[in-house]
């Protein structure tokens, strides 16, 4: 399907308040840029500016901790109201250590910290959470972005993550609409004939991490990332499949 990618960053991109437009957003800084949209552009959108405009926000000084996050803060060596954040926003708590805490968010994501964050957010006791339903955010804003351009596209929204065997954080897919983001390729066969027995390709994961490498971590201010060249409504390809369909089930765990 893939023979050669590009991948841009939207120049220029306004910080995100709750209430905005993303499609309208990225409309305009798509005409700031001088690009014209095309079948097959694939939109990366940092979860930042998603959960910010979807009001995702938590004012700190309006918790009260209860007793079992007064406890868990306690061991990990976090904040206890950040940490009734945490439990609210996770299924079950998976590891805790001293400045580690691990959980299953309610959406079924392993990450530290149920994913909240407050680097790049302005206020000082205010925190950003995961956004609702990511899939079906990707999926309304495509839906807007095709309807506005009269093109194919797909959407993907974007997030960091730490791996418990390597250093470092990568770019993962949090949500995904109009592409495979998962890619089962049992049945296939390799270049000598034989037949893939456990192959399955994490695409929406490979095209996160790739616009990850121009979002950056830090403060490069470029949240929106337009990749190109990869064909995903040609012939022969895979259905679409939601970035939900790349958790693991508890069945399958072999760690937890």
């Amino acid at each position: 399907m893939v023979r050669e990618l590009s991948i841009r960053a939207l120049e220029n991109f306004p910080l995100v308040e709750a209430g905005d437009d993303l499609a309208r957003l990225i409309a305009d800084a798509m005409a700031e840029n001088k690009i014209e949209p095309m079948d097959g552009d694939i939109f990366v959108l940092a979860q930042k500016i998603v959960s910010k405009a979807t009001d995702c926000l938590v004012d700190l000084q309006t918790i009260t901790p209860g007793e079992k996050a007064r406890e868990l803060a306690s061991i990990v060596n976090k904040d206890p109201r950040l940490v009734e954040v945490i439990l609210t926003e996770s299924r079950a708590v998976l590891r805790h250590v001293p400045d580690v805490l691990i959980t299953e968010h309610h959406s079924g994501w392993i990450m530290a910290n149920a994913g909240i964050d407050a680097s790049n957010v302005a206020g000082e006791d205010e925190v950003l959470l995961l956004p609702r339903d990511p899939d079906g955010y990707c999926g309304k804003l495509r839906q807007q972005l095709q309807t506005r351009y009269a093109v194919n596209v797909g959407v993907l929204i974007n997030d960091s993550f730490g791996r418990p065997w390597r250093l470092g954080t990568t770019g993962v897919a949090l949500g995904a609409a109009g592409l495979p983001s998962l890619w089962d390729r049992r049945g296939d066969t390799d270049l000598f004939g034989r037949e893939l027995k456990v192959s399955q390709q994490a695409i929406a994961d490979e095209i996160a991490a790739a616009a990850s490498l121009l979002q950056g971590q830090g403060n490069e201010g470029r949240p929106v990332i337009l990749i190109r060249g990869f064909d995903f409504a040609a012939p022969g390809s895979p259905p679409e499949r939601p970035a939900a369909d790349l958790l693991r089930s508890t069945g399958e765990d072999l760690f937890r």
